[in-house]
Order: structure tokens, then C-alpha cells, then sequence
């Protein structure tokens, strides 16, 4: 019963993996006032502790309409803060770009990646250092869970919009910009505020493509910010 469960689950990422790697998603405007109101209803199937029992369980059954909810519905909650950074995030990004790995050396990258993401559970980074811990030592079921996890969330950024002026990517994080941003296969040279809540990055060209950048909104990242964070 459990290696049916492993197969269908990786069933699941593997379709979800193409999905996204095909643009077959549902594209639309974030309601962050709607989110509130679902996420806040204990008689929702979003409602936020529900679904983050969900994420936590690693069930593969969650929708992007799940993540959406639960994604930008993190921004209502009281220890969500857009600049959290995790003390142990540079422990494991040293042990993660030093090679070879020995297998203390990704038991130490797993350890930490995994205290980060306690403190900071939407940390991308983590995760994808989490998920190289796991293959690393062969725990290949795992890494497709907490890879599934990843792919979901990258997912749910991308079909906030089209990454253009008109239908920016809505981001809750300012790394989560950079991530989208290397998904594509892009890497970013240059960072620009264009205000209200809008962002610039822009990319190296890429051969065959004409793409100079892509647009982020950060408007209720800074709207949280400006609350929380009054002083910065």
C-alpha cells in the first residue's frame, strides 16, 4: 500500500512538473480580499490551518487553487513577515557550494535546510538545497515529495500573472522574484523599484528568445511591511 502511494504521488509531481513546463496554467489577478475571507472561514476547504496541515503532510492531492490560498493567504498571518531570513540559511548555502559532499556533509545541508524552512517556510532556496540533501543520500521518494512541494509553489507565482507590466508576477517575498526568475533559466542582472508596488528585473539574453525582463507585484509585500515595520 505505501510504495502505491510513492508511485501515485510521483504520478502527481510528474504531471504537475509538466503542466507548469508547458504554461498550462489557469492565469489570474490575486483577490487578496477574497483570500482573506476563505482562508479566515472555518467551514472552508481553505481554511489556513487546514491547509497548511496539508502542506506540512506533504499531500500531493493540494491544487494551485490550495497554494494560491495558501501562498498568498500567508500574508494575513501573524508571524508572516516578507524579509524573514532564517540564521541558518548561509550554513547551509556554504556546505551546499562546497564540493564534493560527503555524507555528514549533506546529513549537516539537510539538518539546517530543514531548521531554516521552521523559520522561514517558504524559503526556496532551502528547499531546493532540502531537496539535493535527500537525493544526495538516495532518499529519492522524499526529495519527489518535497519537490512536488517546490514545483507547486513556482507554479502558484506563475499563474498570479504573465510577468509582464500589464500582468506582473504577485510575489510575497523579494527572493521569490529571483526564483521565478532562475526557473525560467534566466539570470537576473539588474533589480528596479518602478513604484506602486511594482518591480523590474532584468535578465541576460538568452539565444532565441527576445525577453529583456520580467515584472513583479509586490504591493501587499510592502503594504504588510510598511504595517509591521513602520520604522524601515
Amino acid at each position: 500500500m505505501k510504495k502505491k502511494l510513492i508511485i501515485l504521488a510521483i504520478m502527481a509531481i510528474t504531471l504537475a512538473s509538466n503542466a507548469l513546463a508547458q504554461g498550462k496554467l489557469n492565469v489570474r489577478k490575486v483577490d487578496f480580499n477574497h483570500v482573506k475571507e476563505v482562508i479566515s472561514n472555518p467551514n472552508n476547504i481553505y481554511y489556513y490551518p487546514k491547509l497548511m496541515r496539508s502542506f506540512l503532510s506533504d499531500d500531493t492531492t493540494m491544487t494551485i487553487e490550495a497554494y494560491r490560498n495558501l501562498y498568498y493567504g500567508y500574508t494575513f498571518q501573524e508571524d508572516y513577515n516578507p524579509f524573514r531570513e532564517s540564521v541558518y540559511s548561509n550554513v547551509v548555502e556554504q556546505l551546499y557550494y562546497k564540493q564534493p559532499h560527503s555524507r555528514a556533509e549533506c546529513d549537516s545541508i539537510e539538518k539546517y535546510a530543514r531548521m531554516s524552512l521552521d523559520d522561514n517556510i517558504f524559503d526556496m532556496n532551502q528547499m531546493k538545497y532540502f531537496i539535493f540533501s535527500l537525493k544526495e543520500k538516495k532518499k529519492y521518494n522524499r526529495a519527489a515529495l518535497r519537490q512536488f512541494r517546490l514545483d507547486r509553489l513556482i507554479a502558484t507565482i506563475m499563474s498570479s500573472g504573465k510577468g509582464t507590466k500589464e500582468e506582473p508576477w504577485v510575489v510575497i517575498a523579494p527572493e521569490h522574484e529571483y526564483n521565478i526568475v532562475n526557473f525560467l533559466g534566466y539570470v537576473a542582472t539588474n533589480h528596479e523599484e518602478l513604484g506602486n508596488g511594482l518591480e523590474y528585473i532584468t535578465v541576460e539574453p538568452v539565444a532565441g528568445k527576445n525577453t529583456k525582463g520580467f515584472y513583479f507585484d509586490v504591493s501587499r509585500m510592502m503594504e504588510v511591511a510598511a504595517l509591521k515595520f513602520p520604522d524601515l
